[in-house]
């Protein structure tokens, strides 16, 4: 018998449109999500990174000095960048940076590297706890307060440095004890500074990546007889490599970019060691004239030079299996 099929009346969406749908309900169910989640983030980093960023950028094509209201902002491309590459003043701040950080840079990193390989070896826990409790006191301290307190310990008449130099140990006389602050010692004295202030925060960085490194590989070389300088050379220096990369990368950047340090000890004497490019930009855009435009197109050449270094850094760090 034959059977009578009545045709339903189709209600609704076609079926081509409800797949269109049903994948766009898909994509956003499995990816809108997270995105949902990630946008509070998002919102805050373009807001205080990507938009300065470009904010300054800007700035650094214009003529834009705000303190001079009959002197209107004017456009004038890339003029800026020609006489900041041509700026003497800006070569020679450059360089008295890379001095900093030529000196800065190895003491920051293998004198707390030695030192968390000391603390490895401590067995006892609780005084390995007490020598990190005790390294990270000067990473607790405020910066403003570091700086004050070295300035006061370098001082030449009431300084405890030079009390012990002269007073205690008689190495040196009042008439030719060292001039910290001088012209000659304020960059190695910056860099002593800055020593102590980041080793316990660097050791801590080593510390968590002796803490992976698989103790059969140290007692495989004590079986071949290796000695502890040997096991160093050999097995924890290759092993501490990644850490060592990224310390050198962010230090470096900090190293090249200070400015709170140079302006505390030299103010903007341009004579001095600590006229760095970022106190000649910060001068430049924030005293005087406030020449911004030419205050950023100086921030954006030394940005560059730093870049340029730090992806030759990773290419000589890069791995090698």
């Amino acid at each position: 018998m034959a059977q009578l099929t009545v045709a339903q009346p189709q209600h609704g969406r076609s079926g081509a449109e409800r797949s269109w749908l049903q994948r766009v309900g898909d994509w956003v169910s499995r990816y809108g999500v997270p995105w949902v989640f990630l946008l509070p983030t998002m919102i805050f980093f373009i807001g205080w990174a990507v938009y300065p960023i470009v904010r300054v950028a800007w700035f650094s094509l214009l003529d834009y000095r705000p303190i001079q209201a009959d002197r209107p902002v004017t456009f004038i491309g890339l003029q800026n960048y020609v006489e900041a590459f041509a700026d003497p003043l800006l070569q020679v701040g450059i360089i008295r940076a890379a001095t900093f950080t030529a000196l800065f840079l190895p003491g920051m990193i293998f004198i707390p590297m030695f030192l968390a390989v000391l603390i490895d070896r401590i067995t006892n826990a609780r005084v390995a706890t007490f020598y990190r409790l005790v390294l990270l006191i000067p990473a607790m301290i405020p910066g403003p307060l570091i700086f004050l307190l070295w300035k006061w310990m370098y001082d030449g008449y009431i300084g405890p440095i030079n009390y012990a130099l002269v007073d205690v140990l008689g190495i040196f006389t009042i008439q030719n004890q060292p001039q910290w602050l001088s012209n000659q010692l304020v960059i190695p004295g910056l860099t002593i500074m800055e020593w102590w202030w980041g080793l316990g925060y660097h050791t801590m960085f080593f510390l968590a990546g002796l803490a992976s490194v698989p103790r059969d590989l140290f007692d495989a070389s004590k079986v071949d007889g290796a000695n502890e300088w040997q096991m160093f050379w050999t097995v924890t220096f290759w092993r501490l490599l990644p850490v060592t990369l990224v310390l050198v990368v962010l230090r470096f950047g900090t190293a090249m970019a200070v400015i709170d340090e140079y302006l505390i000890m030299g103010g903007f004497m341009r004579d001095r060691p600590t006229y760095t490019w970022t106190v000649y930009m910060w001068d430049t855009a924030f005293q005087g004239v406030q020449d911004r435009g030419y205050g950023a197109a100086i921030g954006w050449v030394g940005t560059i030079v730093m870049l340029v270094v730090v992806a030759v850094m990773f290419w000589a760090f890069r791995s090698r299996d």
